[in-house]
């Protein structure tokens, strides 16, 4: 035995295919399942996750316990997903619920249970220091989402498909005999579900319809709420007529006005560079200033920066300007396939 390891399950074929190859490899597995939400009339797929938590545990010949943190999600991230969201910003709470359930009360509870690790299917690796390293599958991989977790927490934490390209992660599932072979990934935030999102949000956060202008002051329509845009948006905003598409540029949060261009390549929609608050280094704080790449979203390829501290946080300049900066988003910075950290976009 390679000792043991208690493996978040969370229902889909990565968890599940964690799992498998931990206990392939001969660790002594126990699957934990996570709720993190409790609503009347669930809009999660809570109830069919657990369903194919026990199925998948019970294929693979392992145990398998339900622990719920509703309350510390509904405390730890949720709150701060309202707070920032009346502040007209735009949260990630992924990178929130990372840090604070998954690596933290989730890893606490394992090692209740006497594991050695903790393992989860994201698409990252981490080398043996404990340092965050990009998953392999470029199209995959998910250090974006962990870079608020800290050395002392990773190091404990196993990563087994962080080399794999989805495509192979199927396979091995469908090898397997697991019944989430062909079970589609989860999109989008638990807490909204299929729900409309602008619906969703208008129970928790007052707001009030206010002007749309253009770049140069002209009134061209109305928004319905500040909290239900955000930069770079282009579809939603109910602005008809000729020329280019419109695009939100800005939100005035004091004048409730929401400020928006023509043209996806219109120069109001670049930022050569950015403030970002509450810095996280996973190991320790690099020298500055410090030359890397970074990314001010998912899905976004590297860029070339130089980052400095200031009194409050960070400031980033770009080689080349950057399309859509948004407060409340992470910007996370890389040196090669080593992820540093990152911060809170202001």
């Amino acid at each position: 035995m390679k000792g043991k390891v208690v493996v978040g399950m969370s229902g889909g074929v990565d968890s599940s295919v964690t799992a498998y190859l931990l206990k392939k490899q001969g660790f002594e597995v126990i699957g934990l399942f996570m709720k993190n939400w409790e609503e009347e009339g669930e809009v999660c797929t809570a109830a069919q996750d657990w369903q194919d938590v026990v199925s998948v545990s019970d294929r693979l010949g392992i145990p398998f316990y339900g622990v719920n943190f509703a309350q510390e999600y509904k405390d730890r991230v949720f709150s701060y997903f309202l707070e920032e969201s009346k502040r007209g910003r735009t949260p990630n709470p992924d990178i929130l619920c990372n840090r604070e359930i998954k690596f933290d009360a989730l890893y606490k509870k394992a090692k209740e249970l006497g594991a050695d690790f903790l393992a989860t299917g994201h698409y990252t690796r981490t080398d043996q220091e404990g340092r965050l390293l990009r998953g392999l599958d470029p199209n995959k991989d998910q250090s974006y989402f962990l870079h608020a977790v800290k050395q002392d927490i990773l190091k404990d934490v196993l990563f087994p498909i962080g080399a794999l390209p989805k495509p192979e992660v199927r396979r091995l599932a469908e090898e397997a005999g697991l019944s989430t072979a062909e079970k589609q990934d989860s999109t989008g935030i638990c807490f909204i579900g299929e729900r409309n999102f602008r619906n969703f949000l208008s129970e928790f956060i007052p707001f009030s319809p206010g002007p749309i202008l253009s770049v140069e002051g002209e009134k061209v329509g109305e928004h319905v709420g500040l909290p239900f845009y955000t930069l770079g948006q282009r579809k939603g905003m109910g602005i008809g007529g000729k020329g280019d598409a419109w695009f939100v540029c800005y939100k005035d949060v004091e004048k409730n006005t929401l400020i928006v261009a023509q043209g996806g390549n219109h120069p109001a929609l670049f930022k050569s560079h950015l403030t970002a608050s509450n810095p996280t280094w996973i190991a320790e704080e690099p020298r500055f200033p410090l030359s890397c790449t970074a990314k001010i979203r998912y899905r976004q390829a590297d860029q070339a920066c130089t980052v400095t501290p200031t009194p409050h946080g960070l400031e980033v300049h770009f080689q080349e300007p950057q399309r859509a900066v948004t407060p409340g988003q992470s910007i996370v910075f890389y040196q090669g396939e080593l992820c540093l950290g990152g911060a809170v976009i202001d």
